[in-house]
């Protein structure tokens, strides 16, 4: 989950009245936070934010914003965002997109602030506003980047275009060389982390000036001149770069919401598109591009198991923060203009529960009474270890989550059915686990100084991709055992599936299989009523050099669900 820092002085000044430790912890919860901890000496408030879905309260100001709607029951006004009615004057402030840009990051946003004289605490504010948007909504700036620059030095309109990476060049923030674009990613730290995100492209992305003066190169730094923000600057302008459209104005709207609350007053900026979207060719950021939600009312009182009057509905919204109209059985909602998370009725049932008070809701003992007992599959999962540990293997458990050498590179398959995780924390846990096995080698790649035989198992669940069921992907029970030692072969592997089936119950026969995790010839399906349930044979030694194994290797691999 986010964690922010906010400095004693600059929270104090955005909220209403100051808080005690005491009374922080008992109103946060209703902006999704706790405290985490209070830095007396450095006059720190350490917030945890436990909603992943609202970067709106990912700073300072987010924060202040809930506490104060919440106790104020007001909810707040921007005037200076446009809508697709009404445009805000812009007075020649532009920034023209070119279509160049389009085979790499194809949009960008922006818009300026002025009247506030930026501080130590707005600076450190604004730059880990900028690092929990970028990192965590924008998925480390691969689809949103956001810049902050030096307004004065800039001679609008402001160009974003699609460059050659090594015709161009300036110098970056932390550096007092030119380097060209392709320089930049393999020479500067910001560039060596955030250059893959655009180095394989034809051309690179470049913000400059009517002056040709470049601002930056998105995603990845800005320049040491107009991109260097300092203390005491007064006039700043914010660019957002991406893939996604409606998620830059939304980032977009986050900062300018948040700086209207610091005390900046917002300068729209006229966005160019250079093609034709779902808002047209133009766009003048801040824009209100959100669309109203609907709650019928009778979702809303079955969900929360008490029927609230019209007027407790309307005003728990207003304390979170939103407008709202009760007409023909249903709640219809303003969305706020820093807020996109609306995306079922239930989203508007959380508000208004939130809002409300869970406090005001009277316990209820459950109506139906019930006999807590183990399901079938639970059942034969733990038969299933009895037999395992009777037959002397060592229960084992792993996590769901793994990484593309793991599961694919180091079993030499091709994974296209594998379940990848669109945007991991680590590569260590890029994948979703398909299979058992590759755990099971990895116990035994680490377990050399052990005495052999070696005789593990585990009990536990796989996924992966499948077209025929509505979600596509599958999840299942499997039952995965190894068996490493250097008389270890197909005729040990025969018994002790015998042996497990003898035990289940069950009949099975062998029928052959082509695997490259398994030497040919040695290895087999297992069938049950004419449906394959299982897998087995004895680990090709390529994939044992693959896990510097060193001994004959024997796995079995079965489906449990297909016993029920």
């Amino acid at each position: 989950m986010p964690k922010i820092e906010v400095h004693e002085d600059l929270f104090n000044s955005l909220v209403h009245h100051p808080y005690s430790d005491e009374e922080l912890e008992v109103i946060f919860p209703i902006a999704k936070a706790e405290l985490d901890g209070h830095d007396t000496q450095e006059h720190l408030y350490k917030i945890e934010l436990n909603d992943t879905n609202r970067p709106d309260l990912w700073s300072a100001s987010g924060v202040a914003r809930a506490l104060n709607t919440y106790e104020s029951k007001k909810v707040p006004s921007y005037t200076f965002f446009s809508t697709k009615d009404e445009t805000k004057d812009h007075e020649g402030r532009e920034l023209i997109i070119d279509s160049s840009v389009k085979v790499v990051r194809p949009f960008s946003v922006g818009f300026s602030a002025t009247g506030k004289v930026i501080d130590k605490n707005i600076l450190e504010n604004l730059i880990q506003t900028q690092e929990k948007l970028c990192n965590n909504f924008g998925r480390k700036r691969k689809s949103i980047a956001m810049g902050v620059y030096r307004s004065d030095l800039i001679a609008f309109p402001v160009h974003y275009k699609g460059v050659d990476p090594d015709t161009n060049s300036f110098v970056p923030l932390q550096m007092d060389e030119k380097l060209t674009l392709r320089e930049i990613t393999v020479k500067h730290p910001k560039g060596l982390e955030f250059g893959p995100i655009v180095q394989d492209a034809p051309l690179y992305p470049l913000l400059t000036d009517n002056n040709g003066d470049v601002l930056s190169f998105p995603p990845v730094i800005n320049s040491d001149r107009i991109g260097a923000v300092e203390e005491g600057d007064e006039h700043i302008f914010f660019e957002f770069s991406g893939t996604g459209l409606d998620d830059l104005l939304l980032a977009a709207s986050i900062v300018a919401c948040d700086c209207a609350d610091l005390g900046f007053t917002i300068l729209p900026v006229k966005c160019i598109l250079g093609e034709e979207s779902e808002y047209g060719s133009s766009i003048t950021v801040p824009y209100y591009f959100q669309k109203e939600a609907i709650c019928p009312l009778s979702f809303l009182h079955k969900t929360l198991g008490e029927t609230l009057s019209d007027e407790a509905i309307t005003i728990a919204l207003k304390k979170m923060g939103i407008s709202s109209i009760l007409s023909d059985g249903n709640v219809v909602i303003r969305v706020p203009e820093y807020r996109n998370d609306f995306l079922h009725p239930v989203d508007i049932v959380e508000d208004v529960m939130i809002g409300h008070s869970l406090a005001l809701f009277s316990p209820e003992l459950p109506k139906d009474s019930t006999v807590g007992r183990l399901s079938p599959a639970e059942i034969l999962s733990r038969k299933v270890k009895d037999i395992c540990i009777g037959m002397g293997f060592q229960e084992m458990m792993y996590n769901y989550l793994g990484s593309r050498k793991e599961y694919i590179d180091n079993m030499h398959v091709s994974g296209d059915d594998y379940i990848q995780i669109a945007n991991p924390m680590s590569e260590n846990y890029e994948y979703v686990r398909p299979s058992i096995i590759p755990s099971l080698l990895e116990s035994e790649s680490m377990s050399a100084h052990a005495i052999y035989p070696h005789h593990i198992f585990e009990v536990g669940k796989v996924a992966y991709l499948c077209d025929s069921d509505n979600s596509g992907t599958v999840t299942k029970n499997h039952l995965g055992f190894l068996s490493a030692a250097g008389e270890m072969g197909f005729n040990h592997l025969n018994s002790f599936i015998a042996t497990l089936f003898y035990y289940l119950r069950t009949e099975y026969v062998m029928s052959e299989l082509i695997d490259n995790r398994f030497i040919p010839g040695r290895c087999g399906k297992l069938i049950v009523d004419g449906k394959e349930v299982g897998i087995f044979g004895e680990i090709h030694p390529s994939v044992l050099d693959s896990w510097n194994i060193t001994m004959p290797t024997i796995a079995c691999e079965i489906d449990l669900d297909s016993f029920l």
